[in-house]
This record gives C-alpha cells, structure tokens and sequence, in this order.
C-alpha cells in the first residue's frame, strides 16, 4: 500500500476474524473483507491515513490481549515498520485487552466503539450534538480509567467535602467523570423537554412526519435535498449527517408534511451511542411514516437491513399494543443507478410498499411521493364527539397530546364539543381508555388540511 502522507495520521487497521466452526455461516453474513473495507471507511471519514489494512484470524479470544502471544509479537513488528501512530481493532475491546496492546505495540490502539466515537466527535455541529457525543465518550471513558491514567496508584489528601483522607486518584477521576455524566444528562432532558413542546406544537397543526432512516451511506441526504431542495450537506462518506434536519415537504395531493434526516445507523452500534443519542432518535418514534432507505448497490445490503431493524427494535419502532406492525414503514431501495438490469430483476417483486429508486436521477421518487401520501392521508381521521363528565380535562389533555384539534366549543352544562384528527390506533386507544364514542367523519386529514 502507498506510504502515509506526513500531514495526516497514519493508521493500522485489524479486523480480527475467529476461524470457523463446525456450525454453518450465517445467511448473509458480511465477509471479513466487507468487515475491513467498512473500517477503513470509517477511518477515512475522519481523514485517517491508512498504512496498511488485514483481517487477522484467531483461534479463541484471549483475555488479556484479544490474540496470542506470537500474533501479537508479529503484529507489532509490522506497526513498528510502518511506525504508524495508531493502530484500530474491527472489533470491541475490553479496557484490559486495549491497555496490554498499547503496551506491546507502542502506539495508540482504538477499538471499533472509540473509532466511531472519534468520528461523532468530529462530525457534531449542533449544541445538542455536541453534547450527546460529549456523553457518549465519558460513558465510554468511565469504564476505562485503568488505562486512560498513569497516575492511578497515587492518592491524595482530601480538600473540603469532596476528596476524603486517602482518596485514590482514580476514584477522584472516576468521581470528576460522574459529575460532568450527571450535568450533560440534566442538559440533555433539557433537549428533550425542548423537542416535546416542539413536537406538541407540531401536533397543532396538519403537519404528519416522515422520518428517513437507514445505514450509514444509504442516501438518506440526497433522498432529502432531492425530495424537499434543500441543500442538506450529502457526501459519499460514512456519517456524512449527524444533526437532524428538518424541512417541509410538499406532497402530491398538496398537503404537506414534515421530512427529517436522521444520523445513520451502523453494525454494532455502540450502546453508547444509541442511549446518548435518544434525544434525535426519538425523533424517529414520533414520525407518521418511517422511510428505510437502503444502499441496493451495496453487497451487504441484506445485513445492513437486519442492522437497521434491530436498532429500530431497540428504539421501540415497529410496535404497538397490538404487536409488531409494519404499516407505517415504507422500503425505498435506492442507487437503482449503480445497478444493472439483470440486478433490477432481483429487485422484483418489491412488495406493497417497497420502491426503487435513485436519490441522485430522481428516478421512482414520483412514485414514492405518492405512496407517502396515500399512508399519510390514510393514517389520520376527523372525528366528531362530545366531552362530558368528570373525566372531560384528562380527555381533552390526552387529545390535545395525540391528535390535530380541528375545532372546539364548549357546550351546555360544561360539555364541551370538538373535531379532532386521529390516527385509526389512537381512536381505538381514546375511545378505550375514556368510553367516548368518536362519530367518525368521511373527510380524511389531507383533504380537509
């Protein structure tokens, strides 16, 4: 491989792969060489110089080093060689496994959760994101203080009420790392106190939302500037997006709806991250309709798929009372550009709610426009009904929270009538909980807007 260019820092990358066993593979599993070359994607994005790339195999995980000790030896001759300045295992290590490394190879080693990390540090621009990757790394840092610190073994005397007689330095570390924890989560509940009046006020007006989601890369910012012309910044780089966008998006009954970008979701994820990112995420679970766009072109687009769908699982998408339910999710299968037609025929048939596309041609974007409309005009109903009783305050709260308050006047005998847009779930969740019966109405939420 070409040499390391001296204003950038130079990078080993290992994507350490177990030798197989007796069992079968899974079913579109990535092949190591995939692995790889999505690490070094993900060093590129934050402008990484990569000396050299393997995937190393190993027979069984050894605790204190990940490898064996001849693996290891052989490994650090050839970071040596290169004199690289970091070295980035594909792979999660534990605090114990990353500190023995470091020591044997003599540079700086990062796992695939600190890479990830790094780029999140890189890519935040928003008050909101600063702080949500800031959280991230000390959660990430709190479980590594025996390698991040030299001076571990000292203690110190006790200054006022916070360091006691004998406070160990990493205790003192570990209790700094905890206080700033605590303030960054109090100012992200601000965040998302902030999001709710914002979506509550959202809610006050015919304005459903449709959320984009997808694996790192899919397209997920082109669909956005091409669907709404906005300029959202869109490059063929892992993470490109990280703060949510929002912009109206016209539909083509005329009604309008709200579209947001959202940041892209990877293989192993870290932890970290999806709970430090909760506040954008829920974004996610308030949208009407929820587009996965997906990177057709891409070999690994199946697993990218389960990917998605399992952090979706996470965030608690695609559930409801009732069980699983997917009637909210559209499939756009995009870079139809970048694939043949022999390709294309695979591709068929798409199901009901699954479409071609191409973000950058524009092609089978009119016919995803139109199936967004459908589900966003099908999803909301008016309903007609009438308020009385003691329980009048709580349901109108509650109504007000799931629903597009059309009209309302206060009736005789403190009664009180109103129309209201719901979706069919929340008639059926309103009528449950607080006995009304709603009188449903022919017009749907897009022709009476």
């Amino acid at each position: 491989m070409r040499g390391p260019q001296a204003d950038k820092p130079s990078v080993f990358i290992i994507h350490p792969v177990k030798r197989q066993t007796s069992s079968p593979p899974e079913e579109h599993a990535r092949s190591p060489e995939r692995c790889l070359e999505e690490a070094c994607g993900l060093a590129a994005a934050i402008d990484l110089e990569i000396a050299n790339a393997q995937c190393v195999p190993f027979a069984a995980i050894r605790p204190s080093t990940l490898f064996g000790k001849g693996k290891v030896e052989s490994l650090g001759e050839e970071i040596k060689a290169l004199d690289v300045q970091l070295a980035v295992m594909n792979c999660a290590l534990t605090p114990i496994q990353q500190r023995n490394l470091e020591r044997a190879w003599d540079v700086k080693v990062l796992d695939r959760t600190a890479l990830i990390l790094e780029i999140f540090g890189d890519r935040a621009r928003t008050r909101e994101g600063r702080l949500q990757v800031e959280l991230a790394h000390l959660e990430y840092q709190r479980s590594r203080l025996v390698r991040s610190w030299t001076h571990l073994e000292r203690q110190r005397g006790g200054v006022g009420f916070l360091g006691g007689p004998g406070e160990t330095q990493i205790e003192s570390d570990r209790r700094i790392l905890l206080q700033k924890i605590t303030s960054l989560k109090r100012q992200l509940e601000t965040v998302k106190r902030t999001r709710a009046l914002h979506r509550s006020a959202r809610r006050q007006v015919p304005y459903p939302v449709i959320a984009l989601v997808g694996y790192t890369n899919a397209g997920k910012s082109t669909l956005f500037n091409r669907l709404t012309a906005a300029d959202v910044h869109a490059e063929n780089l892992l993470f490109a997006t990280l703060d949510p966008t929002m912009r109206r998006l016209d539909l083509p009954s005329g009604a309008q709806a709200i579209l947001s970008d959202t940041v892209g979701f990877i293989s192993d994820l870290p932890t970290e991250l999806i709970a430090a990112f909760s506040a954008t995420l829920e974004e996610v679970l308030e949208a009407d309709v929820i587009v996965h766009v997906r990177d057709i072109a891409d070999p690994d687009t199946e697993a990218q798929e389960r990917d998605v769908l399992s952090i979706l699982k996470q965030l608690g998408v695609g559930q409801d009372e009732a069980g699983p339910s997917d009637r909210h999710m559209v499939i756009a299968l995009n870079k139809a550009d970048q694939i043949d037609e022999t390709e294309r025929l695979t591709q068929r048939p798409l199901g009901r709610h699954s479409h071609l596309i191409s973000a950058m041609t524009g092609e089978g974007v009119e016919a995803l426009l139109n199936d967004l409309d459908v589900l966003i005009s099908a999803q909301r109903r008016i309903v007609s009904l009438n308020l009385h009783g003691e329980n009048i305050g709580a349901a109108m709260a509650w109504l007000y929270d799931h629903g597009q308050v059309r009209e309302r006047e206060e009736g005789p005998e403190g009664a009180v009538q109103m129309r209201v847009a719901l979706t069919p779930p929340d008639i059926g969740r309103f009528e449950k909980r607080f006995g009304y019966g709603l009188i449903n109405m022919p017009d749907m939420l897009a022709q009476t807007g």
